[in-house]
């Protein structure tokens, strides 16, 4: 209410009453002078609530960051889970049909990219399927999980981006090197997540990111070489994989449960499965892709 009483000052400064009538006894020359003593009262007032404003709006606005900053701190604790009940569930992905022969990339437009290099968009060795991304999609419920303080590593080197596909937790920080003579820029491009840009000079310090939501086969490209492609798999869980070039995978740790296992790959779609394990239990589950248009 200061404000109030400061308006009602500068009203008697400007206006004096008898009998509850204006005093209007003014000399010649004084309404100039009257006028000009009203206008600074009345910019004092305006400068006056427009510090009342700002001092709202900053305390507005670290009540806002007080409140995230307790939203934070008050997220669920991980659900316990007991490791003398644990399952395992692994297994093979085999590719149905004719594999497709990898096709040759011509890296000459830069100097630095040096080597062979060949597509990765299907990989296939002696009928087993790669860089499939193996998860726990469904049957976990409400159950919440620590996220690693270790980050997962993506590097660049040879102008190409290793691994190929990756799996890291919601929030997991990604370590991204550059062991490439030359300049590389990292641009994922997602469709829940927060899209970014940027370059990596030669011997220039890692890029740490993270990313806040769950997405499968996020993909990253390099805006420097357009050949350069890779996908980022963002979960809930720890309990995911990347099938290797004999197209094994595992995923340890599991609760005893049903669950759906999904296989996510980047040009053959998705394929689900039911398990059920028991405690202590290792089941192998495994799964098939047929080439496109088979």
């Amino acid at each position: 209410m200061r404000w109030l009483f400061a308006i009602q000052r500068a009203g008697e400064g400007a206006h004096a009453t008898a009998g509850g009538t204006p005093a209007l006894h003014f000399k010649k020359g004084d309404i100039m002078n009257k006028n000009t003593s009203w206008s600074k009262a009345t910019l004092s007032i305006l400068a006056l609530c427009a510090l009342l404003a700002l001092a709202a709006c900053s305390k507005k606005e670290n009540t806002e960051q007080s409140d995230n900053k307790a939203a934070e701190s008050a997220a669920p604790a991980a659900t316990p889970i007991d490791p003398a009940t644990v399952a395992t569930v692994n297994g093979t992905v085999k590719f149905d049909g004719t594999a497709p022969k990898a096709s040759k990339i011509d890296m000459s437009q830069d100097p630095g990219c040096k080597g062979t290099n060949e597509a990765e968009n299907v990989v296939v060795s002696g009928g087993d399927l790669a860089n499939v991304f193996v998860y726990v999609k469904d049957g976990l419920g409400n159950r919440t999980f620590d996220v690693p303080k270790d980050p997962v590593v993506l590097e660049q080197k040879g102008c190409r981006y290793h691994p190929h596909v990756l799996g890291v937790m919601a929030g997991q920080t990604v370590d991204i090197k550059n062991g490439d003579p030359t300049t590389h820029n990292i641009h994922p491009t997602p469709k829940d997540n927060r899209e970014w840009n940027e370059s990596q000079p030669p011997s220039s310090a890692d890029i740490q990111k993270n990313f806040a939501r769950e997405e499968i086969m996020l993909p990253v490209k390099c805006n420097q070489h357009p050949w350069m492609k890779m996908y980022i798999n963002v979960v809930k869980s720890p309990f995911f994989a990347v099938t290797d070039k004999d197209g094994k995978y595992e995923i340890k740790g599991l609760p005893p449960g049903d669950y759906t296992i999904a296989f996510v790959h980047e040009k053959l779609g998705e394929q689900d499965q039911k398990v059920t394990v028991a405690p202590k239990d290792t089941k192998t589950v495994d799964q098939s892709f047929k080439a496109a248009g088979e």
